[in-house]
């Protein structure tokens, strides 16, 4: 990295850290920490929704399968919006009908306390230990890449680098504190302006590496055989749809993404939302995994590379197809992008497990308080879970092996535990002892799968995963439901409180063009920033200018469309009064 690489990705953190302070202005009460008093816009909720899905791991564990199998790891990520499109279709619209301000509110309305209390708590260890780990991989990516003076206080003597305790000190502490502060308002809005740095990121790179690999006849002629198959490997089609299965139970049930759904004014804002995040998996995964596709013919794996070098060229693919091709400051605005992956889980993951401890914890055993209490009690719970994560991702080198674990745990935990409440939004015959049945049979089997016979399992490649992750739950779900016979105490419980469809506003009275001014104000800072390049860069000045251009009309039109909905809001007010 040179210079302008170190001072763009330090703007950019700034920046980020500026707008989800800023954004604090906005929080008066936990309705507005937490669901964004559900005034949130539509399309902030589908963009934050995409985001959530990001993390450095992303890049090193997408990019290496990109660039070891080709096209499969394409198909892997479409599955997301498959699975999305079928959320919008059947779930997000229930959630929003529920009338809670957090998911915990359906699970102990639905199933009980004690099951509350160990989802609650299994899923927070499982997913902030998860999101550690992000935290961890984003800065080993970052000081990779990030050589220090030696009189730098941030730099370790021993790589001459950046030092990593100071890495996940300064970029984990920057995402707590906007995140403390800003609430739900700070995770939406960051998480836009990290959607565009990304998309801008990956469309400026995609003309360069292609015409590196002699345009795209060129790549498609000298690509490895079999890499443009849909499956490849482990990876066959049971395993794709095993994981659009799994991806259908995390993004219809997984808190932070029904978190999405409660902050929107509408039910058919809550579908609108988990759409465009949909629309927008089915479409992007082949734009932001061509470096690592295309660096796979201007590097190829040697003949005689050994695994451990294999391993090594994938996991490094996607930043070394940055490198060679971005001109001077792109490269720093490609690690801003991984920086806003990885932002984007944190903060999503930290402001929902703070919102479930406040209301549904610290609020009933103070059994009362001011709203101030507890926006108070809010912001603390967001900061020691924060520091919680912060310490973990510093002890994963020590841990060893965290991020297996990881991975392993994911097929024990996700459709158990989610499956349940995804099935419980739509039957009402499933009892409460449906989900302890599901939730310990399955883990059960998965422990056994993990540690008592993997060996034998191993010939089978994923497919073990996939039939205790997936199939065994569904089964022992269906034949509940079979046996079942009538109303659930539970259903009853939850459609006491249900709220009538409610349509979506159709006048302009209550507008709030905050959200888009300041999506168009990013695309501004980006349009400045692509000009300010072309005056360090001897190459590629062209697409550097075209790329200016481009972002400032896009933010003009979207300025000039708020204020127009402004002004026909203002308006309706007046004519109103």
């Amino acid at each position: 990295m040179q210079t302008t690489d170190y001072i763009v990705l330090l703007f950019y953190v700034l920046g980020v850290f500026a707008v989800g302070v800023g954004l604090s202005v906005r929080v008066r009460d936990t309705g507005d920490l937490f669901a964004a008093g559900g005034r949130s816009p539509w399309w902030a909720s589908g963009l934050s929704g995409f985001m959530t899905m990001f993390s450095a791991g992303t890049f090193v564990v997408w990019g290496g399968i990109a660039y070891r199998y080709g096209m499969v790891a394409v198909m892997i990520n479409l599955m997301y919006g498959v699975a999305a499109i079928l959320v919008g279709l059947f779930v997000a619209g229930r959630w929003k009908r529920l009338g809670i301000r957090t998911p915990a509110e359906f699970v102990e309305r639905r199933f009980g306390k004690a099951a509350l209390h160990f989802y609650t708590w299994t899923m927070m260890v499982y997913r902030l230990a998860g999101v550690g780990v992000a935290l961890y991989a984003l800065s080993v990516l970052l000081i990779a890449m990030m050589p220090l003076a030696e009189c730098n206080p941030l730099r370790d003597p021993a790589t001459g680098n950046l030092s990593l305790t100071w890495a996940v000190l300064l970029f984990g502490g920057c995402v707590v504190v906007y995140t403390m502060v800003g609430g739900l308002w700070a995770v939406l809005m960051t998480d836009v302006l990290q959607f565009v740095v990304l998309n801008l990121s990956v469309l400026f790179i995609l003309p360069l590496i292609l015409m590196e690999a002699g345009g795209l006849g060129g790549f498609v002629s000298k690509a490895p055989a079999g890499f443009f198959m849909p499956v490849a490997g482990e990876f066959t089609w049971f395993f794709l749809a095993g994981w659009c299965a799994i991806h259908f139970f995390m993004v219809g049930a997984e808190w932070a993404f029904a978190q999405r759904y409660l902050c929107v004014p509408t039910e058919a804002d809550a579908k609108k939302g988990v759409y465009l995040f949909g629309v927008l998996y089915l479409v992007s995964p082949l734009l932001w995994l061509a470096p690592p596709l295309v660096w796979r013919v201007i590097q190829p794996i040697p003949a005689d590379a050994t695994p451990a070098e294999v391993t090594a060229l994938a996991e490094r693919a996607y930043v070394d197809a940055c490198a060679y091709v971005l001109p001077v400051g792109m490269l720093g605005l490609m690690l801003a992008a991984m920086f806003s992956a990885t932002a984007s889980m944190v903060s999503s993951q930290l402001n929902v497990f703070a919102g479930v401890l406040t209301e549904d914890v610290y609020a009933r055993v103070r059994r009362a308080g001011s709203g101030r209490e507890l926006l108070w009690a809010g912001r603390a719970l967001s900061l020691v879970l924060g520091a919680g994560l912060i310490c973990f991702a510093l002890a994963v080198p020590v841990l060893g092996g965290a991020e297996r674990v990881i991975i392993a745990i994911t097929s024990l935990l996700v459709a158990p535990l989610l499956a349940p409440s995804v099935w419980g939004l739509l039957s009402r015959s499933l009892h409460q002892s449906a989900w302890w049945l599901t939730a310990t049979a399955c883990i059960a089997a998965g422990l056994a799968a993990k540690f008592v016979m993997p060996n034998a399992l191993a010939a089978y490649g994923r497919t073990p995963d996939i039939v205790i992750g997936v199939v065994l739950p569904v089964t022992v779900l269906l034949a509940v439901a079979l046996l079942s016979r009538g109303e659930s105490p539970g259903w009853s419980r939850m459609q006491a409180k249900t709220r009538p469809a409610r349509a979506a506003v159709s006048d302009l009275s209550g507008y709030d063009a905050s959200p888009a001014y300041i999506v168009a104000a990013s695309l501004f800072a980006g349009a400045l920033l692509m000009f300010a390049l072309v005056l360090v860069n001897a190459k590629d000045r062209v697409l550097l200018t075209l790329f200016a251009f481009a972002l400032g009309i896009t933010g003009t039109l979207i300025a000039a469309g708020a204020y127009r909905r402004t002004r026909v809001a203002v308006a309706a007010a007046v004519e109103g009064a």
